[in-house]
């Protein structure tokens, strides 16, 4: 297989296509959607988001140090990609998308996103800032899942929701599942 080089860049794809919801001490609250996050750590459990200083949320996550990572579906990609490319300093993205602000269980000041499956209240713990964004470091410290995807005994069904990820432009579905955690090394039964 041929191989073409190119300047260094990042090309870790797919990415989860999440939206972050914010809020200063004031009270004003907006919507940022976000592709560079990820685990950090299990025990204590922590995320981290990436944000370029100059977006409006920036100012926001640094004066409360909270933020609330809310887990994107298909049916919410418009919206998605809306609090994307649409600036929370001209617009009400609550309003312009239609999603509805909800009560965090343990946060002063950010709101969940309702419609979203999955809401991870976190608090930042630590800003590195790295360059073209900022590190934002965070212990999440309550997790929100919607009633509609836990199943008769009693487990939550996450890949039942839609889930959408993001990956070098596009917005995509996860597509079927192949496997499962271990099964490359799981006992056959004869």
């Amino acid at each position: 297989m041929a191989k073409q080089t190119w300047k260094p860049g990042n090309m870790v794809y797919p990415l989860p296509a999440v939206m972050v919801s914010c809020a200063d001490k004031e009270g004003n609250t907006n919507i940022i959607t976000i592709a560079w996050t990820g685990t950090i750590c299990t025990n204590p459990a922590m995320l981290y988001i990436s944000v370029r200083p100059e977006r409006y949320s920036y100012g926001m996550i640094k004066e409360s140090g909270e933020f609330v990572v809310n887990l994107t579906t298909e049916a919410l990609a418009q919206a998605t990609d809306y609090c994307g490319v649409r600036s929370g300093r001209d617009v009400d993205k609550w309003k312009e998308t239609g999603l509805t602000r909800g009560e965090s269980n343990e946060l002063m000041y950010a709101p969940i996103i309702e419609e979203c499956p999955v809401n991870i209240e976190c608090k930042v713990t630590e800003v590195k800032e790295l360059g073209s964004h900022a590190m934002f470091m965070a212990e999440v410290v309550s997790v929100q899942v919607s009633d509609e995807y836990i199943n008769e005994t009693g487990k939550f069904c996450l890949n039942e929701t839609g889930l959408m990820a993001y990956s070098h432009g596009e917005y995509r579905s996860l597509g079927k599942q192949i496997g499962t955690f271990g099964y490359s090394v799981k006992k056959r039964k004869k």
